[in-house]
């Protein structure tokens, strides 16, 4: 009852894996960094990023991906990686060493199978996106703070939003809305080190931007905080929201061109549940495209790995889990820009990706070997869809650890 095992886990009470539980929190990590750059300037900032802060991510990124190899509840393992993926936060700059964890642990997490809005202002205020996203610098030019220190408005966060988590590129704003809606947002930032909430979500109404602005031609009155909490809502119940949003989930779930009909449907079924994602999931589930296809989608490489070694039962130390990701070409929390990781499989299979791929598959094979029987394994993973060629090299491999790694590089399970 495989469509009854996926919905069992959609209504599951959402957990952290326990061997996340243990990792700082998003305001603690970021409060720290504060006092260090109030006492020990740019070197200190440095030696922290470099030091603590970056093995405390190799730490919780292998933690993440072991708890993904080992998750009794793989399919909301999934959707946190879809959703994380969705609101990159990058570990490309620096600072967000020590949050991206943080950032997948309280604002994606919690919300995966509840309102996307809910999950769109949580990733909004974490302190990994103001930051990634420079919104924590962003001042109104009309603000207090912006006529005493001449600073201005940063439109990152703002842009991001729009094009990459709610509209779409092509989802009818205009770089007057970008604009407007930076200063929305402007007073959205973090905690300074000296102030009661260090490290913590922060509005400070002294360098939020003044007076009425207008965004996709609805007019927001002043209201501090609320108007961008106002804003947020309203994106979230777009009509082009639920089109992009449908579309993300069609292309990661059933295939890299998905029907027309199953994103319509998708798309009325967001809107009409106002964002709810459990029952975005529930319609995927439920619905025959997700079933049509055997392999329609080429796995990324975290895929890859992560099921290598639920297959194999071997899954190593996390740190090695880390170094085999960086390996493979996808790093934890460490796509190129904020629009994420590629959906699509001409982007993880070309010739390089297969040879690194191959390489990799030996060397699991030959450590998983004494564990694993290869045609128990064959039979459990790729069998019902292996191509004669296929078992023949894998019976006939010279040795166990040759015949597991001749599943693991075959072309049926390059795919998912």
């Amino acid at each position: 009852n495989p469509r009854g095992w996926l919905l069992d886990q959609i209504v599951a009470t959402p957990r952290t894996p326990p061997a996340l539980g243990q990792f700082r929190s998003g305001s603690q990590a970021m409060a720290q960094y504060q006092r260090i750059r109030v006492q020990r300037g740019d070197p200190g900032v440095e030696r922290l990023l470099r030091e603590e802060y970056r093995d405390a991510y190799v730490a919780e990124a292998g933690a993440r991906t072991l708890a993904q190899i080992q998750s009794d509840q793989p399919f909301r393992e999934r959707l946190v990686a879809f959703w994380s993926n969705h609101f990159t936060v990058s570990v490309q700059r620096p600072i967000v060493l020590g949050l991206a964890g943080a950032f997948e642990r309280e604002a994606i997490r919690p919300h995966v199978t509840g309102k996307f809005r809910d999950m769109l202002v949580a990733s909004t205020r974490h302190q990994a996106m103001l930051t990634y996203l420079d919104n924590a610098v962003s001042v109104g030019p009309n603000s207090i703070g912006g006529r005493r220190r001449n600073v201005g408005l940063n439109e990152n966060l703002a842009r991001e939003i729009l094009e990459l988590h709610t509209l779409g590129v092509d989802g009818g704003y205009t770089q007057g809305d970008v604009r407007e809606f930076a200063r929305i947002l402007t007073g959205w930032t973090v905690g300074r080190a000296t102030s009661p909430n260090a490290g913590q979500f922060a509005f400070l109404p002294a360098i939020h931007e003044p007076g009425p602005k207008t965004l996709l031609g609805v007019r927001y009155e002043e209201a501090g905080e609320n108007e961008g909490l106002q804003a947020l809502a309203a994106l979230s119940r777009h009509p082009s929201t639920a089109r992009f949003v449908a579309t993300k989930f069609a292309r990661h779930f059933v295939s890299d061109r998905p029907p027309d009909a199953l994103i319509g449907r998708l798309s009325r079924l967001f809107l009409d549940t106002d964002g709810d994602l459990g029952a975005l999931s529930r319609a995927l589930v439920e619905g025959p495209e997700a079933w049509a296809d055997t392999q329609p989608k080429v796995k990324s490489t975290n895929d890859f790995v992560v099921s290598a070694l639920r297959a194999t039962g071997f899954a190593g130390e996390p740190r090695t889990l880390v170094q085999a990701l960086r390996l493979l070409g996808q790093a934890p929390y460490a796509a190129p820009s904020p629009a994420g990781w590629p959906d699509v499989g001409d982007q993880w299979i070309g010739p390089e990706a297969v040879i690194r791929r191959a390489e990799w598959a030996m060397a699991v094979g030959n450590r998983a070997a004494a564990a694993r029987a290869p045609l128990d394994m064959f039979e459990a993973t790729i069998a019902p869809i292996a191509t004669r060629e296929t078992r023949l090299a894998v019976e006939r491999a010279p040795s166990a650890g040759d015949a597991i790694a001749l599943v693991l590089a075959s072309p049926e399970f390059q795919r998912r």
